[in-house]
Order: C-alpha cells, then structure tokens, then sequence
C-alpha cells in the first residue's frame, strides 16, 4: 500500500493532470476558470477568498523554496531565532488559509444562490482542501520544526520521484498525519483538470501589466443620475 501510495500515486497524479489538462483546454476553454460565483454573493466571498490566498501562496512558496534549496533551509534553521521566526510566521499562515477556506464553505451553504450551483465536484474540492490545511496544521504542531524534516525528507523524496528512482523508506518512517497530508496533495493534483483548480494554471498574470482602462462619459453623468425619467435619451419604439 505504501508503493501505491507514495510511488504510484504520484506518477499517476502527473499522467492525469497533463492529459486532463490538455483535453480539457482543447473541448472547453470556457471552463478553463474558477466559475466565479461573485455576481451572486460578494460580501462573505471577500472576506474568505483573501486570507484564503494569501496563505495558500505563502504557504505553497514556502514549500517550494524548501524543496529546491533543502539545505539553505537547513543551515537558515540553525539558528534558533531564525527557526522561531520562520515557524510561527508558516503556521500563521497556515491558520489565515483555515480562516478563509472555512468562511468560504459556510458561504457556500448558508448562501441559496450559492448553494443552488453547487455541483459534487465543489464539495469533492472542499474536502480535499480541508483535509489538506488540517492535517498540515496538525503535522506542524504536533512535529514541530516542520521546516527542518520537510527539507531533509520531503525534499529528498520529491526529488527521487523526478529522477524516477522512488525512494519512500523516510516517509514510510514519518507519522500519520504527515502521510495523509502528501496523499492529499497528490490527489488534489489529480483532480485539477476536473474541478475548479484548473484555474490556478492560467493565472492572470498579464492584468499585472496592462495600462489602465479609460472610461469616457458621453452625456453628461450627473445629469443621467439625477434624472427621474425611466427612460435615458429616446424611448424605445414597439412596432
């Protein structure tokens, strides 16, 4: 089960991702979003979609820049205050991301509109993403200095999958709640290309550099709003 888990589960989660992805793409590029639901409800929607992003891109850099430099981690780590700092500030932000994610569903099922076009695959996205904050939240307080064993476990484990020679004895070794945790990354990478995480693979990241949008007026705003005519300008002929 172990195989299965740490070794066949992570290259069948790349396969599914890359072909799902492309097919999706190809028959339906409309559905290459998150089908904002922001025209229904807006108010809760801020106050969860915010902290919800900024911890998951804080924590997901962090994750990153610990698996492409494992031992600048390590030798940053060394000094305790460093450690303090860097592990309080991820388990903050992992708390923000709860906050948000958690605002989030509760908006998604007191809110009737929202729940209306709710599909099994919303809720599928949900779980995952709960199972996955939780049980890094747990894996960082219960383990402490999850920075330190990420980046001599994880990392090395990571690796021996890209260079296609599994290596999962130090994992095997690693508590629960850190097993189920990398299961459920892998399973989310699974299921991008069927649920609203697809969106995160075309980030706008163009809107960051284009000029800014005009907007003329051509009768006079103040006069329109002022108005008590149903009607602006010629009223519509019905013939």
């Amino acid at each position: 089960m172990s195989d299965f888990f740490f070794i066949g589960l992570p290259y069948g989660s790349i396969v599914i991702m890359v072909i799902g992805t492309i097919y999706r793409y190809r028959s339906s590029q409309f559905g290459y979003s998150s089908l904002s639901s922001q025209f229904l409800e807006s108010n809760n929607l801020y106050k969860g979609i915010r902290p919800f992003h900024w911890g998951i891109i804080f924590l997901f850099f962090g994750h990153l820049v610990a698996f492409l430099f494992p031992r600048s981690v390590l030798i940053w780590n060394g000094d305790i205050l460093r450690l303090l700092i860097i592990e309080i500030t991820a388990f903050g932000f992992g708390l923000l991301t709860l906050w948000g994610l958690i605002i989030l569903i509760i908006r998604r099922v007191q809110t009737k509109r929202i729940h209306a076009v709710t599909s099994r695959m919303d809720v599928v996205v949900y779980i995952i993403l709960l199972v996955q904050v939780i049980t890094g939240l747990f894996s960082a307080y219960l383990y402490r200095w999850g920075t330190s064993w990420f980046a001599s476990v994880m990392s090395p484990y990571l690796k021996s999958l890209f260079i296609f020679s599994p290596d999962t004895a130090a994992l095997q070794a690693m508590p629960l709640w850190v097993q189920i945790h990398v299961v459920s990354a892998f399973t989310m990478l699974a299921l991008i290309p069927f649920t609203r995480f697809v969106h995160i693979l075309v980030y706008p990241l163009l809107y960051f550099f284009r000029s800014y949008q005009r907007v003329v007026w051509n009768w006079d705003k103040n006069k329109i709003r002022n108005s008590s005519k149903m009607n602006v300008g010629k009223p519509p002929e019905n013939n």
